[in-house]
C-alpha cells in the first residue's frame, strides 16, 4: 500500500507541476484560448494517469470535475479559475496520499 501511495503521490505532484507550467505559459503569452485547449488535453492525460497510479475511483472522481460558469470580463482571471478548479482537488488528493504513504506523520 505504501508503494502505491508513494507512486500515486509522485504522479499527482507531477500533474500539479504540469498544470502550473500551463498557467505560467498562458499568463506569459496571454492566449487563454490556447491555454484552455492545453488544459483540456492535460485533463484527459491526468484522468488516465490517476486511474493507473491511484485507482479507478480517483480517476472517475477527477473526470467528473466540471468547471463552473465564469462571469468576469477578464479572460486571464477566468483561465486562472479554470486552473484552480483542477488544482484544488489534486492538492487535496496529494495530501491524502502523503498521509497514506506516511501514516505516522
Amino acid at each position: 500500500m505504501t508503494h502505491d501511495s508513494t507512486q500515486g503521490l509522485a504522479v499527482v505532484r507531477q500533474q500539479i507541476a504540469e498544470l502550473d507550467a500551463l498557467l505560467k505559459q498562458t499568463t506569459q503569452d496571454l492566449n487563454t484560448v490556447a491555454g484552455a485547449e492545453r488544459v483540456a488535453k492535460w485533463r484527459i492525460k491526468t484522468v488516465a494517469l490517476l486511474t493507473d497510479a491511484v485507482g479507478q475511483e480517483a480517476g472517475k472522481k477527477f473526470a467528473g470535475i466540471q468547471p463552473g460558469p465564469s462571469f468576469t470580463n477578464d479572460l486571464l482571471e477566468e483561465f486562472t479559475d479554470l486552473v484552480d478548479c483542477y488544482r484544488t482537488p489534486l492538492t487535496t488528493l496529494a495530501k491524502q496520499l502523503a498521509q497514506a504513504a506516511h501514516p505516522g506523520s
